[in-house]
């Protein structure tokens, strides 16, 4: 048995400290003080938080997916060394611009803020896919050290990271975005 010393509540809201004895299994029934106010009721916190329902009612349901319809590339049996993997920067980039690029069905063009007080310009062939001004404001994710690539007279540099599957015979494409408050540049490991 261990012996630990716990804070015990007083009325007059301060602590003193008691010397308790736990078994080994009893680590996690220790009681610590909350931030509650000893005034607050009860119920109070379940109606905050069922205060808003109309923020509910705005969220959508995941839209459920039948996977037994998809159909994924086989993993590559050729194997990358540690080295050659490394070379390749990930970076968590923000989106501030996105358009359609001119005479192009499938081409966005993307201005990408990538935590290096330039603006990175990457053109990625998902219009199909996406609308630009779903994009304005995401973060995703880019390799930036790959060389300019030209298409249709822009510069793309770099290649932003989306995950592609076929299904009933058509290709899907999710854009790869991650939390919001991941900060751009942010780099992958």
């Amino acid at each position: 048995m261990e012996s630990k010393k716990l804070e015990k509540p007083r009325e007059n809201g301060t602590f003193s400290t008691v010397q308790g004895v736990m078994k080994p299994d009893e680590e996690g029934r220790r009681l610590f003080p909350t931030m509650k106010s000893l005034d607050a009721k009860k119920g109070e916190a379940k109606a905050e938080k069922t205060a808003a329902p109309e923020e509910k009612a705005e969220a959508k349901p995941a839209e459920k997916i039948d996977f037994s319809k998809v159909k994924v590339e086989p993993i590559f049996e050729e194997m990358v060394d540690f080295d050659t993997f490394s070379k390749s920067d990930f970076r968590a980039v923000k989106v501030k611009e996105c358009e359609a690029v001119p005479k192009s069905k499938k081409l966005l063009k993307f201005v990408l803020d990538d935590g290096s007080g330039t603006d990175r310009v990457i053109l990625s062939g998902i219009h199909e896919y996406y609308e630009p001004e779903e994009l304005v404001g995401k973060t995703c994710i880019a390799i930036v050290n790959l060389p300019p690539r030209k298409m249709m007279g822009i510069d793309s540099c770099g290649m932003l990271i989306s995950a592609v599957h076929e299904e009933d015979g058509h290709e899907g494409l999710n854009l790869l975005m991650v939390d919001d408050r991941i900060p751009a540049g942010a780099k992958l490991y």
